[in-house]
């Protein structure tokens, strides 16, 4: 398992368009994937809706989980995602 924790950089958060980049994202690797955010709920981090309903706006601390054969790639091209600011 590798776990990464980064600051959500742009203002609007993980709203519809960059989750979908975020899923998209994460959807290319093998490994399971999830979210979470400050110790309060974990979700799929290949789920639309999981993301979504963790409701993470901009200036929240998330941790980006993966357990698997590509785990670190995963999360490290996540995190490097998430602080692009989604280019927005």
């Amino acid at each position: 398992m590798y776990v990464k924790e980064v600051m959500v950089q742009n203002q609007v958060g993980l709203h519809a368009r960059p989750a979908t980049f975020f899923i998209q994202k994460a959807n290319e690797f093998k490994s399971s994937i999830w979210v979470e955010k400050e110790e309060e709920r974990r979700v799929n981090a290949k789920s639309l809706l999981g993301v979504l309903s963790l409701g993470i706006v901009g200036g929240t601390n998330i941790k980006v989980i993966a357990d698997g054969a590509d785990e670190e790639a995963a999360v490290d091209s996540l995190v490097k995602l998430v602080q692009s600011g989604f280019s927005e």
